[in-house]
């Protein structure tokens, strides 16, 4: 089950899903690094990270479906 959104949380922003996840918990990512790859209605948008910081959690796989506002990975 997913955890509780904290303020750290990124959330998808559409449905879509999962191409590839490009951090793993633990790792520290810049502002606008690239966190992950989300596709929708044909797409691949990037999923940036909002500020510097260190991944806490990954919250999905690659392959896995998503809703908005499912958490993907959360960010410290």
């Amino acid at each position: 089950a997913p955890a509780q959104a904290g303020p750290g949380t990124i959330a998808a922003p559409m449905p879509g899903v999962i191409v590839a996840i490009k951090v793993k918990p633990g790792q520290t990512v810049k502002r606008r690094d690239v966190l992950l790859t989300l596709e929708a209605m044909k797409m691949e948008n990037e999923i940036l990270a909002p500020k510097d910081g260190v991944v806490k959690e990954v919250y999905v796989q690659s392959g896995q479906s998503v809703n908005p506002q499912d958490p993907l990975i959360d960010l410290e």
